[in-house]
């Protein structure tokens, strides 16, 4: 299952629960397996007394978790062309309710957001209470590069960021440090690489019966000092200007056009931003376009309600298959879209994409309308 579990006891006889994503090869990506399995842990947990705190973290040097796992995702969707696979149904239901369910968890859940966070795993990340980030965080949503959309609940906590901060990182999957993490509000602390052990020692000290929240904030003050020497400068939040005048634009070709004009920009940031989304999926620039004006106003629950048609809709469409077979299953990063000029993407298509694709309730229906 890729998946482990631990339960450790303190000195004041409370449990910190500790979650690990152990799929190292596939840095950790997120197969449905895991996702039932750690949706049931938590679940068991919220409701265990003895279970005081819950640690979320992944095995292996490089990521926490790079997304999810959708290889298998795509071979089910060549096998059901124009239809909705079974699997993308459950996939997206328990995926999108697991992040539903770490956003309202109901004791403190920190995530150990180091190396590659991408996709599937900022979803995890965004949901929990304390969002840790180190030296080597590289957070992204690059959902353009394989036609799929940002999704997770990224339509909610991309659309907080300031400006066309958020609009920017959804089109161009650019990545982004801890420094920035931390400006942008997608990150609470920054400890450094060698103190996951030192953090879950000091949970283990804590009196959970008194005060616990005014002795957890303190011993994450403490451990972030000893770090903070080995804080990367920040990256966006001093690009925003520039950001915000290329993307004042009024449609997602305009957008489009807009940023693939900095492909060869004198600010290597900008303009590898940028390459990255010209060689994307044009679709999906309309689709985050949409996604962001549709969600403006949304809570969290509306927000997952409204992905899981858009993902079960990318399934449906051949984008999302071509992307992934190009970047990740062939490899030869030369995607053949469908739809390869922006400008000439038919506006039927993309609201399919916002259309129902199952019968009776929404699977989504039972969140709660908090998040707003």
């Amino acid at each position: 299952m890729n998946l482990h579990f631990e339960e450790l006891t303190g000195v004041d006889g409370a449990r910190i629960g500790v979650a690990t994503l152990d799929a190292e090869k596939s840095l950790n990506a997120l197969s449905l397996p895991m996702i039932q399995a750690l949706s049931a842990r938590l679940k068991d947990w919220a409701d265990d007394a003895n279970i005081a705190c819950v640690v979320l973290r992944g095995n292996g040097a490089k990521a926490f978790c790079a997304g999810g796992e959708v290889r298998s995702l795509v071979e089910a969707c060549r096998s059901h062309p124009g239809e909705v696979p079974p699997l993308a149904a459950q996939f997206f239901t328990a995926e999108y309710a697991l992040d539903y369910q770490l956003h309202t968890f109901p004791k403190p859940l920190l995530c150990w957001g180091h190396g590659y966070v991408l996709g599937g795993g900022m979803g995890l990340l965004q949901g929990s209470n304390v969002r840790i980030v180190t030296p080597s965080s590289r957070l992204a949503m690059p959902e353009v590069t394989i036609g799929l959309y940002p999704d997770v609940g990224a339509t909610w906590f991309l659309s907080q960021l300031p400006g066309k901060l958020g609009l920017f990182l959804a089109m161009t999957g650019a990545h982004i440090n801890a420094r920035d993490a931390l400006d942008l509000g997608l990150a609470d602390r920054f400890l450094g690489e060698e103190q996951l052990d030192a953090l879950i020692d000091g949970l283990l000290q804590l009196n959970w019966q008194e005060q616990s929240a005014i002795q957890l904030n303190s011993l994450l003050k403490a451990l972030q000092a000893e770090a903070v020497a080995s804080l990367p400068a920040g990256q966006w939040l001093a690009r925003r200007e520039r950001i915000d005048e290329s993307l004042d634009v009024v449609d997602p070709v305009g957008a489009w056009r807009a940023v693939s004009q900095l492909r060869d920009d004198r600010d290597p940031l900008i303009a590898r931003a940028a390459k990255t989304m010209a060689e994307g999926c044009p679709l999906t620039v309309h689709l985050i376009w949409q996604q962001f004006e549709r969600g403006r106003l949304m809570s969290l629950a509306q927000v997952l309600r409204m992905e899981y048609t858009m993902s079960l809709n990318c399934c449906r469409h051949p984008e999302f298959s071509e992307g992934v077979r190009a970047q990740l299953i062939d490899k030869d990063k030369n995607p053949r879209w469908h739809w390869p000029d922006v400008a000439a993407i038919p506006q039927a298509v993309v609201d399919a994409h916002f259309s129902k694709v199952w019968e009776g309730r929404h699977p989504l229906a039972d969140l709660a309308e908090i998040g707003s």
